[in-house]
């Protein structure tokens, strides 16, 4: 396994989680690390990412309300969601981009009750 994603769960609309994702450490250092989400029905969707300099990218829909960070030590990217909506609700991916791969992890559902 390459990647692996942890931290989702059910969560009042409103709340905050932490999605975590390790990597072993020859993909993530050379990596690009992102956060996309999918919905019941809907296409995967880019959530934020985070370059090996921890430049990040996000689309207005989250900024204000979700970061990205990285660890270059633990390896580990994370994305921390605060005032979470029920339209939030999906299965999270953590993505590690490289020119030479695109690896995916396996998701973790994050829900949002109103």
């Amino acid at each position: 396994v390459q990647l692996q994603a942890s931290g989702g769960g059910l969560v009042q609309a409103g709340g905050s989680l932490r999605l975590s994702c390790a990597a072993s450490g020859s993909i993530f250092i050379k990596s690009t690390m992102g956060w996309y989400r999918q919905a019941l029905g809907e296409q995967r969707k880019l959530i934020a990412t985070i370059t090996r300099g921890g430049s990040t990218n996000s689309p207005d829909s989250v900024k204000g309300r979700f970061s990205i960070s990285r660890d270059n030590v633990k390896n580990t990217v994370y994305l921390q969601m605060n005032s979470l909506k029920p339209e939030d609700t999906a299965v999270y991916y953590c993505n590690a981009n490289a020119p030479w791969w695109d690896f995916w992890g396996q998701g973790t559902q994050v829900t949002v009750s109103s």
